[in-house]
């Protein structure tokens, strides 16, 4: 069975850092893209970040270039985002998704885990 399982979610205040965690299991790990996608309330799913277990490559939207970053590795089939310098704009479910293709857009990826809230206070 093919399992995303996010955390590391919670309450940040703005200026903060936290660690998001998306372990992967039942597929094989190794060639697909890991994506991180956020829905803030009342906003469509963007799609923020993600790397590429093949070759280490990695995408950040706009809004979050230079103070998220994105790895694997530390633990076998786990992908991290670490996100810093937090703002109120980044509060929303942060869920991870796999694809073959990789890339920004959710259509691509057809492995979701249900998704950890983060909340960023002013």
């Amino acid at each position: 069975e093919v399992q995303l399982v996010e955390s590391g979610g919670g309450l940040v205040q703005a200026g903060g850092s936290l660690t998001l965690s998306c372990a992967a299991s039942g597929f094989t790990f190794d060639g697909h893209a890991i994506g991180w996608f956020r829905q803030a309330p009342g906003k469509e799913r963007e799609g923020i970040s993600c790397i590429s277990t093949s070759d280490g490559n990695t995408y950040y939207a706009d809004s979050v270039k230079g103070r998220f970053a994105i790895s694997s590795g530390n633990a076998k089939n786990t992908v991290y985002l670490q996100m810093n310098s937090l703002r109120p704009e980044d509060t929303g479910v942060y869920t991870c998704a796999a694809s073959v293709y990789g890339g920004h857009a959710s259509d691509a990826y057809a492995f979701w885990g249900p998704g950890t809230q983060v909340t960023v206070s002013s």
